[in-house]
């Protein structure tokens, strides 16, 4: 399949964390999906927005978007059984089947959320790691509950 060729992926939920940050699941192949990876998603008359993946599963991607601008806006007027024009994935990813002893997760915002799938495939696959989570956010803090099931310690800071 030829990844600068959109596709279309079905919302099949979404999440609302505050009233500017939303995580939209849409069906999708996971194929060559990794932690730290992202695609790209389409708005016709818009534009594009890279967005990077915030969890998958076998058949699903979870896209965690803030609304910020012409496009992100455009995403947040879709609804559940609505499609997204989705290309990729893009990027490297991370790699998880380094031997590590120790792992400082470090974001930001908006950036927080890929460091979900990455704190919770690292668990998976080394359940001994010592693993801790640096986050800042400027306003609403969001899905630092759902790492803290996989981080030994997180600290986060607001303004």
């Amino acid at each position: 399949m030829n990844s600068y060729i959109p596709k279309v992926a079905k919302i099949i939920d979404l999440i609302k964390h505050t009233e500017k940050e939303w995580t939209f699941r849409v069906e999708c192949d996971t194929k060559n999906v990794l932690p730290g990876k992202f695609f790209e998603i389409s708005m016709p008359k818009y534009g594009e927005s890279p967005i990077s993946v915030s969890g998958y599963g076998e058949d699903y991607i979870d896209f965690t978007i803030r609304n910020v601008g012409k496009v992100t806006s455009e995403i947040f007027k879709y609804e559940v059984g609505d499609s997204l024009l989705i290309r990729g994935p893009y990027g490297n990813g991370f790699n998880l089947e380094e031997e590590l002893g120790k792992v400082a997760l470090v974001s930001g915002g908006i950036g927080t959320a890929p460091m979900l799938e990455v704190a919770k495939k690292l668990r998976e696959k080394k359940s001994d790691i010592k693993m801790e989570l640096y986050a800042g956010f400027r306003d609403d803090i969001y899905l630092i509950d759902e790492i803290k099931e996989y981080v030994d310690d997180a600290f986060v800071s607001t303004n």
